[in-house]
């Protein structure tokens, strides 16, 4: 596998555009979608086991076969799921979500790509998260959850991108830190980087085409403009 010290070698590729997942990759909100689902299952009397929910939400099950799979009522289900939209836009209000780096790392890469958001989040999540953040200024364009049919692992929502960019495959870079993501790029033809995340660490990404610890490291798996 390629990596970071290595990209500067390759000529094959000319990255003209990246596509980044959102939620884990430029804002630290996974956990806290997460803490807003035990929360809200703690009250009906359910206990989320953690290990699993990042296994069921890779293979796109979402959080609630947990539930589902231990006999709770479907109406019980549904309660915890508003409870869980309400608790998570509380977290997203008042919690510190911010990566650091990321604003500089942007404005680097602005230079050099074009660059867009590809994200499972819903539309009312993701505007609540930038009413006070400038990180969606450096984006062509934002797709969250309502402009596709099928959310990642399905290809859908990268081959959407590429498409709205009017890229050729091989000209565009995924950033991702879900194995969700990894395979929702590796089944529309795409390489991936896999950023470090500290909640989705133990997953699979051996079908990554890169493993970079920050954002900054971006810039040497793009091509630089010639002099």
């Amino acid at each position: 596998m390629a990596t970071p010290q290595t990209a500067r070698m390759e000529t094959a590729k000319v990255r003209k555009y990246v596509l980044f997942d959102h939620d884990g990759v430029l804002v630290d909100t996974e956990r806290w979608y997460c803490e807003a689902a035990k929360r809200a299952l703690t009250e009906v009397g359910f206990a989320l086991d953690k290990h699993r929910y990042v296994r069921d939400m890779n293979l796109g099950l979402g959080m609630w076969v947990q539930p589902r799979d231990a006999g709770v009522d479907e109406a019980v289900i549904q309660q915890a799921r508003a409870a869980r939209d309400a608790y998570y836009r509380e977290y997203l209000r008042t919690e510190a979500v911010e990566v650091e780096g990321v604003v500089e790392a942007l404005t680097e890469l602005s230079e050099l790509v074009s660059m867009a958001f590809v994200t499972t989040a819903k539309r009312a999540d993701f505007d609540l998260i930038h009413e006070r953040r400038g990180i969606r200024s450096f984006m062509k364009f934002v797709l969250t959850r309502e402009d596709y049919k099928c959310a990642k692992p399905d290809p859908e929502p990268y081959l959407t991108g590429v498409a709205r960019f009017g890229a050729a495959r091989e000209e565009v870079l995924v950033v991702e830190d879900s194995e969700r993501g990894l395979r929702s790029a590796v089944a529309a033809g795409l390489d991936c980087a896999i950023v470090h995340n500290e909640f989705t660490k133990g997953s699979d990404f051996a079908q990554a085409t890169y493993r970079i610890e920050s954002l900054h490291q971006l810039i040497d798996l793009v091509s630089r403009p010639a002099c």
